[in-house]
């Protein structure tokens, strides 16, 4: 899932970074090492999921089709009417249709980065990006706000994603999976598991080692370079590695058979699993990502074959799932590409496509105190724009943060003292808690 190469040949490994880092790069040691407690705030959901559709989903073949539009426009697929009357969505997408209760759709959302590193920026944190300033993505902010105790992390990206710290620092940075479970089989998390025959009792004594190193050291001049070259365990980094509590908590095949069933086994459906486990467990945030959405060619078949089978099957368990096991009133889901895909179908190809386009695309939230089984928004009648008063992502942030209970609004500051407002433009959209 982390492979995907987007049209303009950028990786989408290549602009996932955290401050002047890369995520992926950060060992479990020096992420923890920097972690500090933020404060607590009373709120609507506790936890929260982002699911980061990169490359851009097509809207009208998803969840605002338009099967009355022109046939170089309304796509192949038929439509089929959700669990709400009225209400209808892609024939591929028959899980999503019955468990349109769980979740509130937002359709004619409109804005006007079409590129994808922006456009994953912008959705990624609520405001639009700025070459002065990183703004921090959802889980950077709730980590800050909610701390969680050291033996479980924070924050986990599954297996990667676009999720980055910001101005707040990489102390509140994703812990990177770098991988995808398998069905039935434990995950094992480098920097979590003990790998390669390690014992706990091992680990002790080398713990043990480093805190005679750190005193033996303690007056030499450069012991920061030489303790930092040995790149060793921070004391959380330690206790989480000795921790039950959070190798129990990546190991999916500890979940009960009737529960795990509802999950397919593709690594997405896996993933989806994972994360309700990882939130059970107090895992404060959790993102995952899921690309290919980048379809300027042989789109319908990609959509059929490979892509909506899985987000059709992964998400709408995860709903389930959470409901199941208590969680959706206090976890904020929210769902989106970076943006939607041009209505006209290109012909540049045999096989059709459709191209980049923000100016209209669909989102997904639930969760906590989000309504489920309503449509908020309407494009026009070929999808190419809002029918009326657009919604923006800023909007859509202001919302996810509100239900976190979180105040858009609020400021905070960088390591210089600038203020910065948390979400820059946008309001709570009211529709969503009504």
């Amino acid at each position: 899932m982390s492979k995907n190469r987007y049209c303009d040949g950028v990786n989408r490994r290549d602009f996932i970074r955290v401050g002047a880092l890369s995520a992926s790069s950060l060992t479990l040691a020096s992420y923890l090492k920097l972690s500090e407690a933020g404060h607590v705030k009373e709120g609507h959901a506790t936890s929260g999921i982002f699911i980061d559709l990169s490359g851009g989903p097509s809207h009208l073949d998803t969840f605002d089709p338009k099967p009355d539009a022109p046939e170089g426009i309304r796509g192949e697929f038929k439509t089929i009417p959700t669990s709400v009357a009225g209400v209808h969505i892609s024939e591929q997408l028959p899980k999503m249709a019955k468990s349109f209760d769980k979740y509130a759709l937002l359709r004619g959302v409109s804005h006007t980065l079409a590129a994808h590193k922006l456009g994953s920026e912008y959705v990624n944190t609520g405001s639009r990006p700025l070459a002065s300033l990183e703004y921090p993505g959802y889980g950077a902010v709730l980590c800050k706000e909610r701390p969680v105790e050291s033996d479980i992390p924070p924050f986990v990206a599954i297996p990667n994603g676009g999720q980055r710290a910001g101005f707040l620092g990489i102390q509140y940075a994703p812990m990177n999976t770098g991988a995808t479970p398998k069905a039935g089989m434990p995950f094992n998390v480098r920097g979590i598991s003990l790998g390669a025959g390690v014992t706990v009792e091992q680990l002790d004594r080398r713990q043990n080692l480093l805190h005679d190193l750190d005193k033996t050291f303690a007056s030499m001049e450069g012991r920061d370079q030489l303790l930092t070259g040995l790149d060793r365990f921070s004391d959380k980094a330690y206790s989480m590695l000795t921790s039950e509590r959070a190798r129990y908590a990546f190991d999916i095949s500890k979940e009960t058979p009737s529960f795990a069933a509802q999950f397919g086994s593709d690594p997405f459906e896996q993933s989806c699993l994972l994360a309700v486990r990882l939130i059970e467990s107090g895992v404060r945030f959790v993102s995952l990502q899921v690309g290919g959405w980048d379809n300027h060619i042989d789109i319908f078949n990609n959509l059929k074959t490979k892509l909506l089978p899985k987000f059709d099957g992964g998400v709408s368990a995860l709903l389930n799932g959470l409901e199941q096991k208590g969680l959706l009133n206090t976890t904020s889901v929210m769902i989106t590409g970076e943006f939607g895909r041009t209505p006209k179908i290109n012909t540049r190809a045999t096989l059709g496509g459709r191209d980049h386009y923000p100016r209209c695309m669909f989102m997904l939230m639930a969760g906590g105190k989000v309504r489920g089984g309503q449509v908020i928004g309407q494009s026009d009648s070929t999808a190419a724009g809002p029918a009326n008063e657009s919604i923006s992502p800023s909007d859509v942030a202001a919302s996810f943060y509100h239900n976190l209970g979180i105040d858009p609004k609020q400021e905070f500051q960088t390591e210089t003292g600038r203020p910065i407002t948390l979400v820059r433009d946008g309001n709570v959209i009211p529709q969503l808690f009504a």
